[in-house]
């Protein structure tokens, strides 16, 4: 698929290649996140889309060879994020660029009180800010994703709040620093549709209010048709379509993105018979 660059954006990927060994994740993929845009990365699992965000972030692990540019517009100009140094990357690591993981009693701290652990996260890039300071701005960023009496239980550890709670947490902790860029991997993976959609409806909410743009990664067409303007389709560690997120989902012209759309279940969906197979060329 020809790429031709997009000098404006925000964040933009080319020709990204990323290895284990001898195998292959990531095939040379091109794609760019434009200010105040939400992109939806879609693809099966094993397609490559989390390993693309680890690098973004410089998370890939030391196992990894990563090749290709990741290029962010940063308030000093125009840097290659695979290029920086670790002290670098850890600056802006949760201050211009935030991540929420997809489990997250797996990425919360199990024995420190979320209060501490979301007062941490604004700490990190605040030093001069006082104790006092980080907890009246971790219970502002609590409140604002609706943990109720977010004073009271800023002392309470992860395991005594429910699944779409910590969810919740998590999104205050990324969002305290007020990023311009949020990577949001599989977020709602482990909810169940009741609570999923609550955090999705968050999460479009904070998007608007605060003009941030979104990576938000899934393999569920549905949830990406919700949030996203624009979608790219990964297969096999390569982007095999892009485009306007409805047309897109109603005509798309890759087989393997029409293969994607007729395996997703629907109230007409024949309950007698198998799903479709997902394929592709």
């Amino acid at each position: 698929m020809k790429y031709d660059g997009c000098m404006g954006a925000l964040l933009e990927i080319r020709k990204l290649q990323i290895r284990f060994g001898a195998a292959e994740a990531v095939r040379g993929i091109s794609l760019h996140v434009d200010e105040g845009e939400v992109l939806g990365l879609v693809g099966e699992s094993g397609s490559g889309k989390s390993a693309t965000a680890l690098a973004i972030l410089g998370l890939q692990g030391v196992a990894a060879r990563v090749d290709g540019e990741i290029l962010w517009q940063g308030t000093q100009g125009r840097v290659d994020l695979s290029r920086q140094t670790p002290a670098a990357l850890r600056r802006l690591r949760g201050r211009d660029i935030a991540m929420i993981f997809q489990e997250p009693m797996t990425a919360l701290n199990p024995v420190m009180t979320i209060g501490r652990q979301v007062a941490e996260s604004f700490a990190a890039h605040a030093p001069s800010f006082s104790g006092r300071e980080a907890r009246k701005k971790a219970i502002e960023a609590l409140e604002a994703v609706a943990i109720p009496d977010a004073e009271r239980r800023y002392g309470d550890y992860p395991h005594q709040f429910s699944g779409g709670q910590r969810q919740r947490i998590l999104i205050a902790m990324a969002l305290i620093n007020k990023p311009r860029l949020l990577i949001a991997d599989e977020p709602t993976t482990a909810l169940d549709v009741t609570v999923q959609a609550q955090v999705l409806e968050l999460l479009k909410d904070l998007q608007r209010q605060h003009g941030l743009a979104m990576l938000f990664i899934s393999h569920d067409l549905a949830v990406v048709g919700q949030m996203a303007s624009r979608v790219a389709v990964m297969r096999s560690g390569q982007v095999v379509e892009t485009g306007p997120a409805m047309q897109l989902l109603t005509a798309p012209e890759h087989p393997y993105t029409r293969s994607l759309l007729a395996a997703v279940p629907t109230l007409r969906t024949d309950r007698s018979q198998p799903l479709a197979m997902v394929r592709g060329e």
